[in-house]
């Protein structure tokens, strides 16, 4: 089985990070990235909800992220049950928003898609590849689900 790696933007796959330059609309609001969203939603319901405007309107997501990972905000109480399926619902958007890479999506066949991060073992794989890789695991759920369209 073929594996598909993915991490930056500027590489190989990049269009599968949630930092790709593909803007998405979800509850009423335009956010320019699926980071953006992700980021912002760690405070909905919490006492530092304002933050959600100002991660929205960062002008990278990798601002959106820095802000959204500051030690000193912290994230709604409710925020690791809810993270996944935060996750899930904001790269749905992005792959019915953007048919183009719907069907990229689509033309990775049964390939195993993993963000090849080397800090990150919940989203990604981690430096050992022993991670949980939650990231593709969503894209892949989704491909298989664009599949039977």
């Amino acid at each position: 089985m073929t594996n598909i790696y993915f991490y930056k933007v500027d590489r190989p796959y990049g269009y599968f990070s949630n930092f790709s330059p593909h803007a998405i609309e979800l509850d009423g609001q335009h956010w320019p990235t699926v980071e953006h969203y992700y980021q912002a939603q760690k405070f909905l319901g919490s006492e530092l909800e304002y933050l959600m405007t100002k991660i929205r309107s960062a002008i990278t997501p990798e601002l959106a992220a820095a802000i959204g990972r500051e030690s000193h905000h912290l994230p709604s109480l409710d925020w690791p049950q809810r993270k996944l399926a935060v996750m899930e619902k904001a790269l749905r958007q992005k792959f019915h928003t953007h048919l183009d890479l719907r069907q990229l999506l689509l033309d990775t066949g049964t390939a195993t898609i993993i963000e090849d991060s080397p800090v990150d073992y919940f989203w990604g794989c981690g430096l050992d590849r022993s991670g949980a890789n939650h990231l593709g695991k969503i894209l892949m759920q989704i491909r298989a689900e664009n599949f039977s369209l």
